[in-house]
């Protein structure tokens, strides 16, 4: 089977859990010898197998192969990948069976790495996300003073969004939020605005 590995625990000498997204559920591995066998690290794709322990309830992982993408040693995009998927495991952690939704999110995703800015093509796809979780808050209430917002919005952890004058944060113009939310697109966003959306990203998705 195949999927993405989003958290590595390191245990006793070498040996490693392993948490890892597919397609249908999530799950935690123990994997003997982390030290002599392939490298792995969250961010990874791989195939792999598990086999069953009659003394331990956590399967073991075997056989592991990395499904590499071509852009894997462009140091930034790996960077903004591995950052971005590392913030699925808390988010999931007490999930285990899952639909396909969040596989096929990520498959998406390192295809437009190939092309895209890293931090615009995650934070794009972070919308998707929260659409598909409801919760993207394209009403525009503002989550402090629950009054609509119009002309300036800022945004603060799971880009909710509120009035500027309620967090005294960074305000953007209301069109390019809308924009976002609406055509899950950072087009009308320049380099600094982006990276502030990438650090609110950053405190948890």
């Amino acid at each position: 089977m195949q999927g993405y590995i989003i958290d590595i625990k390191s245990v006793r000498d070498d040996d490693l859990i392993v948490t890892i997204l597919t397609d249908d559920s999530i799950y935690t591995t123990y994997r003997f010898y982390g030290g002599r066998h392939s490298t792995v690290n969250v961010g990874y794709k791989i195939d792999f197998e598990l086999e069953s322990n009659l003394k331990s309830t956590m399967p073991r992982l075997k056989d592991v192969l990395q499904i590499s993408f071509n852009w894997i040693f462009v140091k930034e995009k790996l960077y903004c990948w591995q950052r971005f998927l590392k913030l699925f495991y808390p988010h999931l952690k007490d999930v285990e069976d899952i639909d396909d939704f969040y596989f096929n999110l990520l498959e998406e995703l390192a295809h437009k790495l190939i092309k895209q800015d890293a931090k615009r093509a995650i934070c794009e796809t972070y919308i998707k996300l929260l659409e598909h979780e409801g919760r993207l808050h394209s009403e525009y209430i503002c989550l402090l003073c629950e009054q609509k917002i119009e002309n300036e919005i800022s945004l603060v952890r799971s880009f909710h969004p509120v009035h500027p004058n309620c967090t005294y944060s960074k305000k953007f113009e209301f069109y390019k939020i809308d924009e976002l939310f609406k055509e899950k697109s950072l087009i009308f966003l320049d380099d600094e605005e982006v990276e502030y959306i990438w650090q609110i990203l950053l405190q948890g998705i």
